[in-house]
């Protein structure tokens, strides 16, 4: 449950920092102060969730698309977000491509990297403290 909790702490983090990178760069994105949160939570959970979904619906019905769940995953998540007034805007073609590769990118590496360094270091930090309980029974 622990790491379930740290693996959605950094999809929230790396959504942020995925959307912000997008509005940084391509002027079709603009996301608003009041609504980023929203506009993260939304980002983060949706792609949690469709992630699975769309990754199912591609093995069944159209495998040659596989390799790109993530990005179809992302764009939907990024489309939902849009439909929410006040935080998240993305206009043209340009934009949407462009956000949804940044923030498929900023979604996929970031998040092999932090799940690398915190996910794999605390479990094996826990692993080494349960070894060493064990030896001083």
């Amino acid at each position: 449950m622990i790491r379930l909790l740290l693996n959605f702490a950094i999809n929230l983090v790396l959504a942020a920092l995925g959307l912000l990178l997008a509005n940084a760069l391509f002027d079709d994105v603009t996301v608003h102060a009041s609504g980023f949160v929203v506009a993260v939570l939304i980002v983060a959970v949706a792609q949690a969730v469709l992630a699975p979904f769309v990754f199912n619906m591609a093995r069944k019905y159209a495998s040659a698309v596989l390799g790109g769940v993530g990005l179809i995953s992302t764009l939907l998540a990024l489309w939902i977000a849009s439909l929410f007034d006040g935080g998240l805007e993305i206009t043209g073609a340009a934009g949407w491509a462009g956000a949804t590769l940044v923030v498929w990118l900023t979604l996929a590496l970031g998040g092999w990297l932090l799940g690398w360094l915190i996910l794999t270091r605390w479990w094996d930090r826990k692993r080494e403290a349960k070894r060493i309980r064990a030896a001083t029974r």
